[in-house]
């Protein structure tokens, strides 16, 4: 029978920042994590569950797949960043185009560096003309901060009309709901006109949810699969979570299924798969760079990523899963080998509990790209066979608005 390791996620693909030597900050769910029989690591700073007692991290994972899990994502930085010159801000230092995304939608984006490395990944949302909602990285939270603080300070010194609120996790938390029964629990606690019909992928509304009001809920996650990220205020945030689980059809889930479910839907994790050094053409992630960007080419390392788009990049990043009968799987860190020489490395792998076989992603030669292309992962001084593989290596189930 296939078997997931229920370690550490450090052990699950490559999820770094985790540690159990010290508990790290609280979100505002931690007594009822400790009550619920979460095992609590540090996960960029925070101390979140990486398990609960009550099932295995493959069986949260396949639950999650199948019905759905709540996840407390509340070490996740909030922003609002607000003024009729808040868009225009924010795209100087990422390479999205928020002036022309829909007011009620979001898009995902890069912060990136003057020689096109990425610093972070996150998600904008444009709640009007003059009002951003941001979701960036706990473990980069003080950069990231410090990025947005100098745009918002320097637009400010030119007589724009901006301003910044960073949220903290005392004030204000964030829970994702996932899986493909989500919809429907979510309902039953919505005021009876109010429907999740029209709330299409990475769109995002107020309202108010199992009585609590002023609620933002976002149609989005980080697993490949149907679901929302509700941004609660934090005195508020049990009250939710309990709420969500009453039915006993969602089930609470901690950052080991996360990992696993996040690495079948082919997504990134920052400081892992993606990096400074790492450019969003190298990363596979060249349509984060919206068109009209690429035609301003004002956004920062604008030449290198698009000297890089014209001309390619001698490596990039892929999806792997491995050959033969019952291999180890093949961690962070991993050497890829091809013809005998060592030709990258993986940055994320676990075994897949969805599809029953060792999964990977990593980096390898732009030559040895293409699905099917067969290598080899020296794990532990022995040669396992490999292929690259087609991302993502789960059908992705998003609500996308249907196509006319």
């Amino acid at each position: 029978m296939f078997r997931l390791s229920n370690r550490l996620p450090i052990a699950l693909g490559g999820l770094r920042h985790a540690s159990s030597a010290s508990e790290g900050q609280r979100t505002a769910l931690y007594d009822f994590h400790v009550q619920r029989g979460g095992k609590i690591v540090n996960f960029g700073g925070y101390a979140l569950p990486v398990q609960y007692s009550d099932q295995s991290i493959i069986a949260s994972h396949l639950h999650t797949r199948q019905v759905g899990s709540i996840f407390d994502v509340s070490h996740m930085l909030q922003t609002r960043v607000f003024g009729k010159d808040a868009a225009a801000c924010l795209e100087s230092v990422c390479t999205a185009d928020i002036l022309g995304t829909p007011d009620g939608s979001g898009t995902l984006t890069v912060f990136t560096n003057e020689a096109g490395g990425i610093l972070d990944d996150l998600i904008v949302n444009k709640v009007s003309e003059k009002e951003l909602y941001v979701v960036s990285n706990a473990a980069m939270k003080q950069q990231d901060m410090g990025i947005m603080s100098a745009a918002v300070e320097t637009f400010k010194s030119q007589g724009k009309d901006v301003s910044i609120e960073f949220l903290t996790p005392s004030d204000q938390s964030l829970v994702a709901v996932q899986g493909p029964q989500v919809a429907t629990e979510l309902s039953k606690l919505l005021p009876k006109d109010v429907s999740l019909d029209q709330l299409y992928f990475m769109r995002s509304f107020v309202t108010s949810l199992a009585g609590i009001p002023n609620v933002r809920i976002t149609r989005c996650g980080y697993t490949g699969e149907d679901g929302v990220e509700i941004s609660v205020e934090s005195s508020q945030a049990q009250n939710l979570t309990e709420s969500l689980l009453q039915s006993g059809i969602l089930k609470l889930a901690g950052l080991g299924a996360r990992d696993s479910l996040r690495l079948e839907a082919g997504l990134c994790l920052y400081g892992s798969d993606i990096d400074s050094k790492t450019t969003p053409v190298e990363a596979a992630l060249s349509w984060l760079v919206a068109k009209r960007r690429r035609t301003t080419r004002d956004f920062p390392g604008a030449e290198v990523i698009l000297g890089q788009l014209k001309d390619g990049v001698s490596r990039r990043r892929v999806g792997l899963q491995m050959l033969g009968a019952k291999p180890p799987p093949a961690r962070s860190g991993v050497a890829i080998f091809s013809q005998g020489q060592q030709v990258g490395q993986v940055t994320s792998g676990c075994p897949s509990p969805s599809a029953g076989r060792n999964i990977a992603m990593g980096y390898v030669p732009e030559n040895l790209k293409a699905p099917g292309t067969k290598v080899e992962f020296k794990v532990r001084d022995k040669f396992y066979e490999a292929e690259v593989a087609k991302m993502p290596f789960v059908k992705a189930n998003y609500y996308n608005k249907p196509k006319k």
